[in-house]
């Protein structure tokens, strides 16, 4: 694959740490798009496609040994590498807007900043195994604790990462907020801490934002 990182602006995605309402955010921006008239493919990552989703149990499910973070890390590739060949680019060939759960800057805000790994690495990785990147992301910024007790009500059996300490998401949140600072054309920061209603609003608002600004051609 090229080496080249192509920015895709039917590619959209939503970011952010635990409890932060991604979900209910994924729907009504599918929600716009559709009554906007245009096809929506929804994913998610890790996941995505049945060998992507087989990734997804090995680096979320209890393991008998310790998954070493440069472990984590290129498994986190190895699912996003199928994820975009077999449902992120094949949508966006035939014209569909793609919305995915997570994408690469939660390579770089999980395993870069809340692992340490070395950001460099992870970009290197990014050219070589995905060579796209989003036209817009969605940044729903949520203080850590509140986030963590949202999912304490939900989450009876969290997962592997969903079991870390507060220290860790903290240096995750972190990671984004760089992230968004470092690419304000391509993020928008979603104050999550609001009511549904006021998170919903200002997504809503964002999508038409963006949707204004998007040519006949990148909608070809």
């Amino acid at each position: 694959m090229s080496e080249a990182l192509l920015s895709q602006p039917r590619l959209i995605t939503l970011e952010g740490g635990e409890g932060a309402g991604k979900t209910s955010a994924i729907a009504a921006i599918r929600d716009r798009l559709q009554a906007a008239g245009h096809d929506v493919v929804l994913t998610r990552e890790p996941g995505g496609t049945p060998l992507a989703e087989r990734i997804r149990e090995l680096l979320l499910g209890a393991q008998d040994e310790p998954l070493a973070a440069e472990t984590e890390l290129l498994l986190m590739f190895a699912s996003r590498a199928q994820h975009v060949r077999q449902i992120v680019r094949p949508a966006l060939r035939r014209g569909a807007f793609v919305i995915s759960d997570r994408f690469t800057d939660s390579s770089y805000a999980y395993q870069g900043a809340g692992r340490g790994l070395d950001p460099e690495w992870i970009a290197a990785l990014e050219r070589r195994a995905v060579g796209l990147k989003p036209g817009l992301t969605l940044l729903l910024d949520l203080d850590v604790r509140e986030g963590r007790a949202r999912t304490a009500g939900r989450d009876l059996w969290p997962d592997r990462i969903e079991s870390e300490q507060d220290d860790f998401f903290e240096r995750v949140r972190a990671g984004f907020r760089a992230r968004a600072v470092a690419e304000p054309h391509r993020f928008r920061v979603i104050d999550a801490a609001q009511p549904p209603a006021g998170v919903g609003a200002a997504v809503e608002a964002a999508i038409g934002a963006y949707l204004r600004t998007l040519t006949d051609s990148d909608l070809a």
